[in-house]
């Protein structure tokens, strides 16, 4: 019996292994047949045991039963990769383009783009989540924190403060001048993505920082005030009308292309934005913006005679892809701010107090619209009109991929600067300062540039170098950067930047800014920041 036995063990093994064997067919269809021919051969041959006794008719069932539901589990698995394949491929298709060169970042936006749409679709069974809430695939999260240490410098020959601030002529929002300043701020930015259907986006943010500053989101550490404000700074819906077609209501972050000469970084848009971008050719597509934005609503009556204040813009250009390692970029905007100069109280009225701007910086030109009326406390208005043009263009080299090398140009000129209309509503003479201009290289990984949830990879890095001239009514004094000589107009210098990521979304940076004045009373300041910064 024992010589029996053991060919007859061999001889179950044999039969087992050759089983599973069946069971674990590939899933690629050129072996499906030969697979189905091997199943019908092992059961043949288990059957044949069966009737010479070898087997029981009770093993050999449930032998049968564990390899189709083997085969069964490895079919499901087979087609569940050959899907996994099929959308991979298919989305690739989808997002292929004919170009002679893709540069590696636009690679990389690619990869992640065409994971995140089939990770989106397997997240499905047969119809179902996988225990999640449907909303989940409508809503995405998003955010930044930064900590900052910053000095302001004041140069020795600036005049007092107080003479700045109540000079009627370029009245200046100072309470300091000389005495240098160190603060550490924070900023948080907390944003929500969402997806209402296939053609409607919406998004909210909320921020750190001063809810009467429109411009920086900063918070000045201090343990004596108490807690930070965390206010509502972006809501917004966006209208997908077409492919080269969006509508955008609400507030939202800058519409424009443009440098900080003009808007600050951190300024939100209030209104309706139309944009354009069809593609003319393989090579040249044109942008084109066109918007209409609130910018102080007024309650007027018959003792408020201001007016509603509003932005009127538009701006066209073109990209063009001069060469498959150099993209090109020109841009003509014309915003038209109206009702935002200041009209004279009438003789014992208060009728135009309304017309005094409700935030500005420093560097317009201003009048004391209460000169009329003896007694009264200054309140400052803007003299000159608001009517500006802007030319922008931005040439950037990819030739040492992915290390960018770009130079940026961008010219302002206010055409709404008239004496004779300012000497009428104010009674003051001014000269005629209405041109700006920004000239600045960037060299490094662009990572740094554009939204906050781009990607950041570590060792990434980038520096810049630039200059600007800021004439006093070159452009309107609230809405442009409030870092250079501490926000606002009548002011030149030079600027240096630079960033270092240590980590991946993380990364360090410094500015030194030194500004001076361009025509008004001296006042030059020195400002240096030093950053940590995380992104989520």
């Amino acid at each position: 019996m024992q010589t029996l036995n053991t060919p007859l063990k061999r001889t179950t093994v044999a039969v087992w292994l050759f089983t599973q064997l069946a069971a674990t067919g590939s899933a690629h269809a050129d072996e499906r047949e030969s697979l189905e021919q091997l199943r019908a051969t092992t059961t043949n041959l288990i059957e044949l045991l069966v009737q010479e006794g070898v087997l029981s008719k009770q093993k050999a069932d449930a032998l049968l039963q564990k390899a189709a539901a083997d085969a069964k589990e490895h079919s499901q698995q087979a087609e569940f990769k050959e899907n996994v394949r099929s959308e991979v491929n298919k989305a690739i298709d989808e997002k292929t383009v004919r170009v002679q060169y893709i540069p590696q970042h636009v690679k990389q936006a690619m990869r992640e783009e065409i994971e995140h749409d089939v990770m989106e679709k397997l997240n499905y069974k047969a119809g179902e989540r996988l225990g999640m809430p449907e909303w989940i695939d409508h809503v995405s999260f998003h955010g930044d924190l930064r900590l900052r240490g910053q000095e302001d410098s004041f140069d020795g020959g600036n005049a007092d403060f107080e003479v700045l601030s109540d000079d009627p002529l370029r009245a200046m929002n100072l309470e300091n001048s000389s005495e240098e300043r160190r603060r550490w701020r924070v900023r948080a930015r907390l944003a929500a993505d969402v997806k209402v259907n296939d053609w409607l986006t919406g998004g909210i943010q909320f921020v750190t920082g001063l809810p009467n500053t429109p411009v920086t989101p900063n918070q000045t550490e201090g343990i004596a005030q108490g807690k930070y404000q965390f206010t509502l700074d972006r809501v917004f819906l966006k209208a997908q009308v077409a492919p080269w077609f969006n509508v955008t209501g609400g507030r939202f972050e800058n519409p424009f292309v443009y440098t900080d000469i003009l808007w600050d970084p951190d300024l939100a848009f209030d209104g309706f934005v139309a944009k354009f971008t069809p593609a003319l050719s393989e090579r040249l597509s044109n942008f084109t913006t066109i918007g209409a934005f609130p910018v102080e609503e007024v309650q007027s009556s018959s003792t408020n005679k201001a007016k509603d204040k509003w932005l009127y813009s538009l701006q066209t250009g073109i990209n063009w892809a001069a060469t498959p390692k150099t993209n090109v970029k020109v841009a003509f905007a014309y915003h038209d701010f109206k009702n935002v100069e200041g009209q004279l109280n009438s003789v014992g009225l208060n009728d135009f107090r309304n017309t005094a701007p409700l935030f500005r910086q420093r560097g317009n030109n201003t009048f004391d619209i209460n000169s009329n009326n003896a007694g009264s406390d200054p309140l400052y208005g803007i003299a000159s009109k608001f009517e500006l043009i802007n030319f922008l263009a931005q040439v950037d080299v990819l030739q040492f991929d992915p290390v960018h090398l770009t130079f940026t140009a961008d010219y302002v000129k206010n055409i709404g600067f008239d004496r004779d209309d300012i000497l009428r509503r104010t009674g003051n003479l001014y000269a005629q300062e209405t041109d700006a201009y920004n000239f600045r290289m960037d060299l490094g990984h662009n990572s740094f540039n554009g939204p906050f949830t781009r990607l950041i990879k570590a060792n990434e890095w980038q520096v810049s170098l630039g200059y600007k001239y800021i004439e006093a009514d070159a452009v309107l004094d609230a809405f442009n950067d409030s870092n250079f000589r501490l926000g606002g107009t009548d002011t030149k210098g030079w600027y240096v930047f630079g960033n270092y990521a240590i980590d991946k979304n993380a990364w360090l940076s410094a500015r030194y800014m030194s500004a001076d004045t361009v025509s008004g009373k001296p006042f030059s300041v020195d400002v240096l920041l030093f950053d940590l910064n995380a992104r989520f």
